[in-house]
């Protein structure tokens, strides 16, 4: 008998955990892949490697998968996915349009802080020119929802004589996505160049506060245009 069948860790453990959990053995796919390409890249992931650590076979990866490329594609949508996920979960729209854009770009700033794999599986995207972006409806898709959202807050401050008129609400995206992406992408350049006071935990809360109330008074009715 094939000692490997036996074994917990063997291949009929394996096929058992594809038949019973599909949906965790690819979680887990995923959440590995992530890992491996954002601290390797793209070009310097291995399948290999990435079916090393997970609860599953090379196999299945590319049963899953198709191949590298079409693991490292979905990984990105995943990654897109969480972030917008957690901006649904907010609720702004019950929320003062004041209040709904400080919620927003505070989430943004813990979820770029809190999730350093995400800024730098972007990094690599863009290093390969965006071509996976571009190859992916979904991921459009989801981020087509980011410019809806802040499009509608602020459109309800402009109603309310809060907001500033003539604001393109992809560049408010952008400013909240600039100021919280380089909190991650340059944290040890900066750290390195003019200590770490803003990378501990007061730091950080108060870089949270004062990137809300900058991105407040570029869309305030009372600053010049």
């Amino acid at each position: 008998m094939d000692s490997q069948q036996d074994s917990p860790t063997g291949k009929g453990s394996q096929r058992a955990r594809w038949k019973q959990d599909p949906e965790g053995v690819r979680s887990n796919i995923l959440a590995v892949a992530l890992k491996e390409f954002s601290e390797h890249g793209l070009s310097g992931s291995r399948i290999d490697e990435i079916a090393a650590k997970t609860r599953t076979s090379k196999r299945m990866i590319y049963y899953y998968f198709g191949d590298k490329d079409g693991l490292f594609q979905k990984v990105l949508e995943e990654a897109y996915r969480h972030v917008r996920d957690g901006e649904k979960e907010l609720h702004l729209e019950d929320l003062a349009p004041v209040d709904a854009l400080r919620q927003l770009v505070e989430f943004t700033f813990e979820h770029h802080r809190r999730n350093p794999d995400f800024i730098r599986l972007v990094m690599i995207e863009n290093i390969h020119n965006g071509d996976y972006l571009r190859k992916s409806e979904l991921i459009r898709s989801l981020n087509q929802t980011a410019i809806s959202r802040i499009e509608a807050i602020y459109n309800k401050g402009v109603e309310a004589g809060l907001f500033r008129k003539g604001i393109l609400p992809v560049a408010i995206h952008w400013q909240i996505s600039a100021l919280s992406f380089f909190n991650v992408s340059n944290r040890m350049t900066f750290s390195q160049l003019f200590g770490g006071d803003l990378f501990d935990e007061k730091g950080q809360d108060q870089l949270r506060r004062q990137i809300a109330d900058s991105i407040i008074r570029f869309v305030s009715s009372e600053t010049p245009a």
